[in-house]
């Protein structure tokens, strides 16, 4: 007689597998925001994660399939953020000032990740790039439309899609400058970039 699977916890192996694929997605963070992709071998790799190269291949198929999930797993927390501050009830000024706070807050707390989309993100090709793309074009997507709802109410100046891009790549760059005990919260930096962006494009009738 076969023993029923016992409920709630998964299989030894199942386990120690996962916690591998972490170690090795953890040591690829590290070394691809240290070093770059391309610097990066994948015997280093599995070194830091303490793999051997013919488990690191069996686990993850190989560096690029890293690259991609790292990438994909970071864009997908941003695209469901945004997705979800773009879709609620909330004026458009308010929502931008969440949006902002969404994408300060993710890009700090995997500022290596964002560091690695900055410099590494054309290493992926073929579906995988063009996904990748497809995800990050829903992010400004969801960022445009906020704004073109506040131009359409007259509460902002102006919608063009320039100021969407210059936003964005404002916020990306935090990444590169922000430290730890810095000065400043992670709260605090969104609230003076969102404040610094508002009074950019809020109307003056608003403002008033």
């Amino acid at each position: 007689m076969v023993s029923p699977r016992r409920r709630g916890r998964p299989p030894a192996a199942e386990t120690t597998a996962e916690a591998t694929r972490g170690r090795i997605v953890a040591a690829a963070v590290e070394l691809f925001a240290e070093k770059g992709f391309h610097g990066t071998g994948v015997a280093e790799i599995g070194d830091r994660a303490g793999v051997q190269r013919g488990a690191l291949y069996y686990h993850i198929g190989s560096k690029e399939e890293l690259l991609w999930q790292i990438l994909r797993d970071y864009i997908h927390l941003m695209l469901t953020d945004a997705q979800r501050i773009a879709r609620g009830t909330d004026d458009p000024i308010s929502k931008l000032r969440k949006l902002i706070h969404s994408h300060v807050g993710l890009i700090i707390e995997h500022r290596r990740e964002v560091a690695i989309q900055l410099r590494d993100v054309t290493a992926l090709t073929g579906d995988r790039g063009e996904e990748l793309q497809e995800m990050r074009d829903g992010v400004q997507e969801c960022w445009q439309r906020v704004i073109d709802a506040g131009h359409a109410m007259g509460v902002l100046r102006m919608n063009d899609h320039v100021v969407t891009n210059s936003v964005l790549g404002m916020l990306n760059m935090v990444t590169f400058w922000y430290r730890p005990h810095g000065g400043h919260s992670p709260s605090e930096i969104a609230d003076i970039l969102a404040s610094t962006v508002l009074d950019g494009i809020v109307t003056t009738t608003t403002k008033g």
